[in-house]
């Protein structure tokens, strides 16, 4: 939600009009001119690279004869990352800031406004003014509490034998592969390294029959105005450069938290993913102090990498009332199945079990 970054992602044209992302970002002042709430709004005509899927939503409609695009979506662009959507200095604010999105989309004649991975101040306005609300699962990783992990090793202590026996074999085949890695932050990634990081990025997205959501344009903004933030993983083989991933990291609030973001490689080596991906970031959060690890949207394997189940929520309002009654019957259910979901999922957590 920082400035910098929803700046990036207009500026190189990745969330723009021609993208299906037109920005309407909506403000409240109060008669002395001073801002008192803020969303990033954005009208979509299609429903990618938002991770909360309602394509059945719009599919129903298009059965029905009825308009579902565009829509409002409330969210950052292409991230999946929980936190505030609704800015504002105090609840009133931002119950009144809730007020004006709704009011804007009926004038407009929308079919929908989604509020997404939003904050449990953002839902809790969103619900008392009426919004449906939706869950979905994520997998993160907490350092242990009330001590920190001291390193690696101390981490693998606090699995099961299985699971820790299954990452360290993961590890090996890398390392008998030849495939060493290194990081780089901030600064010292390097225009090569960026790159090289695009390459991968770009050919991920290939792979899948898609085009890439984020322009090389994008991480070159980003890496002049948020550098900091950024950590880059690099695969090296016979001194070559085969597979990388992209971590951001956030070290300045109450908390250090790191948020696996993107992945991608030229070549196969059995396990490079886990070890990029998962472990590599995982020893350095343990090295650097950092309290947790969000693993980004989907991906059950990561459980086996003591990245656990958590909850996400989103606020949804549909303005036709038979399919507003109709979805919120669906949501219920769905919630149902998502608690039993997780309930499974603990169940079968990688974590050594204490008395």
């Amino acid at each position: 939600m920082q400035h910098e970054y929803l700046a990036a992602l207009h500026r190189s044209g990745s969330a723009c009009p021609a993208t299906g992302w037109t920005p309407r970002f909506v403000t409240l002042w109060d008669a002395a001119g001073v801002l008192q709430a803020a969303c990033p709004l954005y009208l979509k005509s299609h429903s990618r690279g938002e991770y909360v899927f309602d394509w059945a939503w719009a599919d129903a409609h298009l059965r029905h004869g009825l308009p579902y695009y565009p829509k409002a979506v409330v969210a950052v662009p292409f991230t999946p990352v929980p936190g505030s959507r609704l800015l504002a200095r105090d609840a009133a604010s931002r119950a009144a800031l809730v007020e004006a999105v709704l009011n804007l989309c009926r004038d407009i004649g929308l079919s929908s406004w989604h509020l997404l991975f939003g904050h449990p101040l953002d839902l809790q306005a969103c619900e008392q003014a009426g919004m449906m609300q939706r869950h979905t699962v994520q997998f993160h990783w907490e350092n242990r509490k009330p001590e920190s992990y001291r390193d690696f090793d101390d981490f693998l202590a606090a699995l099961n034998q299985e699971k820790r026996k299954k990452i360290r074999q993961e590890r090996r085949k890398v390392i008998e592969a030849g495939v060493t890695l290194r990081h780089a932050r901030g600064p010292a990634i390097t225009s090569h390294d960026w790159d090289f990081f695009y390459r991968c990025y770009e050919q991920t997205y290939l792979e899948h029959g898609n085009p890439p959501y984020l322009s090389r344009a994008f991480f070159a903004e980003i890496a002049h105005t948020q550098a900091d933030h950024w950590l880059l993983f690099i695969a090296e083989r016979g001194g070559q450069p085969i597979a990388c991933s992209l971590i951001a990291v956030s070290d300045t609030g109450s908390e250090k938290v790191a948020w696996g973001r993107y992945w991608g490689a030229l070549e196969r080596v059995d396990c490079l993913h886990f070890e990029a991906c998962y472990y590599s970031p995982l020893q350095w959060c343990i090295a650097q102090g950092y309290q947790r690890f969000e693993g980004g949207a989907q991906g059950e394997h990561k459980l086996a990498r003591a990245l656990l189940p958590v909850r996400t929520s989103s606020a949804h309002w549909l303005s036709h009332p038979e399919f507003a009654s109709a979805i919120e019957r669906y949501l219920e259910r769905e919630a149902l199945g998502v608690a039993d979901y997780v309930d499974e999922l603990e169940r079968h957590s990688p974590l050594r079990q204490t008395n």
